[in-house]
């Protein structure tokens, strides 16, 4: 544990009030950025072919609402424990690492918070009433009820999931990603963005560098790998899709190139408490690339306020004053 501490690898910038330290949970350790102290957790899971780092704007935020806020590197990523099996990276192995850290933290009121894979995660974990939740969050990826009622009738929705089905081939995908410095990794974020100023060449080398960990990608991918080949999807949808009571707030950026708007339609009915906030003009990584408006959303939302609209350039009217 001693050398990994050492390693810290991508950091944030020495005037960030974020810091990391490293957490033992689910017996694996965790290299988690945190900030605040407040009596409450906010716990963020990142997705694909992200890291820690792409919670950088909302960490300080929940600490600013009186969270202590706790952004790991899943399983896999950075500097976190990465086994190399396939089903090592099982849903059920990835929920009980987010009960694990939960309980590491110590607190008993927890909102979670988490985008694409994340997400995913996150939409299983609270159906499954894993931990007690005081609010869930989800960007970009849509309930699995949902997604399963429409994907036969989203032909469209089939053909942007074609990486899914290509991440199912063993060393090929890992070979292309890592290619002349994992440019292929950059060029998720920017070829995805609409406003591409949000990812400069500093912000697409942290994730390279993730990638190019020794058998990082390969970790990565395992996701997939073990959601598809590996039977988790099954497995989950043997079990069902029972109604979720956590009060939950979804933000969606519409011009998301992986992932159809109409996903999302019908989430109402596995939600009992459900607000749902669209973003024109935003792509998949919607909390990078509109954080001014993403961070509005979510502060009204937690504090029991209307959650402000985002108008055609993604953006509150309180964010254009």
């Amino acid at each position: 544990l001693a050398a990994v501490r050492d390693a810290r690898g991508m950091r944030h910038m020495k005037s960030d009030p974020v810091r990391t330290e490293f957490v033992e949970a689910n017996g694996l350790v965790f290299e988690t950025d945190q900030c605040g102290d407040g009596n409450r957790l906010a716990l963020f899971l990142h997705g694909f072919p992200e890291h820690s780092f792409s919670w950088r704007y909302q960490l300080p935020l929940l600490a600013e609402l009186g969270y202590t806020a706790w952004a790991p590197n899943m399983r896999g990523y950075g500097n976190s424990s990465s086994p190399h099996q396939i089903k090592d990276y099982a849903i059920e192995s990835l929920m009980a690492d987010v009960a694990g850290l939960m309980d590491a933290s110590g607190f008993k009121e927890v909102v979670l918070i988490a985008h694409d894979w994340g997400a995913l995660i996150a939409w299983y974990f609270a159906m499954r009433e894993i931990r007690p939740l005081e609010r869930l969050i989800i960007m970009n990826v849509p309930h699995p009820g949902a997604l399963a009622e429409k994907i036969k009738s989203l032909p469209a929705q089939l053909m942007k999931s074609w990486y899914i089905f290509f991440f199912q081939v063993p060393w090929l995908p890992e070979l292309m990603f890592t290619a002349q410095k994992a440019k292929g990794v950059g060029d998720a974020f920017v070829k995805m963005a609409i406003d591409k100023s949000r990812f400069p060449e500093e912000v697409l080398d942290v994730y390279r560098k993730n990638a190019l960990r020794p058998s990082g990608l390969k970790c990565m991918i395992n996701y997939y790998r073990a959601l598809v080949s590996g039977g988790g999807a099954s497995r989950q949808r043997k079990l069902g899709f029972p109604v979720i009571d956590v009060p939950t707030l979804m933000i969606w950026g519409e011009e998301d190139t992986a992932l159809d708007k109409r996903t999302t339609l019908g989430t109402e009915r596995y939600v009992n408490d459900f607000t749902i906030r669209y973003l024109a003009n935003v792509s998949h990584w919607v909390q990078q690339e509109a954080p001014e408006t993403v961070n509005a959303m979510i502060k009204a939302w937690l504090a029991g306020e209307p959650v402000p609209e985002a108008d055609g350039d993604g953006k509150t009217a309180e964010r254009r004053r």
